[in-house]
């Protein structure tokens, strides 16, 4: 799946480049999309992410790509690889700025783990 996000004023920081923390939370937001179009019926929560790092700052105004594709498979969880790209619309040149991989779970309605659908 992909996606763009506009870096606005509201998303910067005092030093005026992107918050780190509305990238994660826009990685999270997106991928819990893909895994639930992936995955229907399921309800998913978000239980890891790993590495963390940003590889260069962004301003506003900055047209982010996220691209998130399935990674691998478990029973009960589901994980995605989670691309970030800064676009440069002058130019169309992109950039690499953050990666990841999350992992979601599958809940039922108590809440409790429960297996994902096999297609």
């Amino acid at each position: 799946m992909e996606s763009y996000k506009v870096v606005r004023p509201e998303h910067l920081n005092h030093f005026g480049y992107l918050f780190g923390g509305f990238t994660l939370m826009w990685v999270d937001e997106i991928s819990w999309i893909a895994a639930s179009r992936d995955y229907p019926g399921c309800s998913f929560v978000t239980v890891s992410m790993d590495k963390v790092e940003f590889r260069r700052g962004v301003h506003q105004g900055t047209v982010l790509r996220f691209v998130a594709r399935e990674s691998s498979q478990g029973n009960t969880s589901v994980e995605y690889e989670v691309q970030v790209f800064a676009d440069d619309l002058e130019t169309g040149a992109e950039e690499a700025i953050f990666q990841t991989h999350i992992r979601f779970v599958c809940l039922d309605a108590a809440g409790k783990k429960t297996p994902l659908p096999r297609g």
